[in-house]
């Protein structure tokens, strides 16, 4: 993706037009319309102010991605009742159809067993609360499983 796409995305998702982003930013519609099209680069004070106005690090503005921006906003406004609401195994299992199926398959006992003993570990070893404990062995896996790949 390109920085001008980039620049575009993010000011859409705060609602400002270009003529509001030049106006604060002290140069012309022009200007940002140029940005957004890469026909030329903002210098890296601009790009500062930018990234401030998008509520964005810098970094998150070179490689901004609006879904993942919508993704993380979701996540930060879910409170714990909405989250109790959610079939996560259904919600996931539309976009990877073997959570719909392998409870038919798998001893699943076996491996909740195995399971419950390392989150104990977790929370004698480290004083982790439940959740905290299937959090860190989630991620755990997940890191195992990236590392495979």
């Amino acid at each position: 993706m390109k920085l001008g796409n980039n620049l575009f995305q993010a000011r859409k998702k705060v609602g400002l037009s270009q003529e509001m982003v030049a106006e604060k930013l002290g140069v012309s519609r022009q200007t940002i319309s140029k940005w957004e099209t890469d026909e030329t680069l903002p210098d890296i004070y601009q790009s500062k102010k930018l990234a401030k106005l998008y509520n964005l690090t810098l970094d998150e503005l070179i490689e901004f991605d609006v879904e993942l921006k919508e993704i993380e906003q979701v996540i930060k406004n879910t409170n714990e009742e909405k989250e109790a609401k959610i079939n996560w195994t259904k919600m996931w299992g539309k976009k990877y159809p073997v959570l719909n199926t392998y409870q038919e398959e798998v001893d699943t006992k076996k491996y909740a067993n195995e399971l419950r003993n390392l989150l104990e570990d977790l929370q004698k070893e480290y004083g982790y609360n439940e959740l905290d404990s299937l959090l860190v062995l989630k991620d755990i896996l997940g890191h195992c499983w990236k590392k495979g790949k």
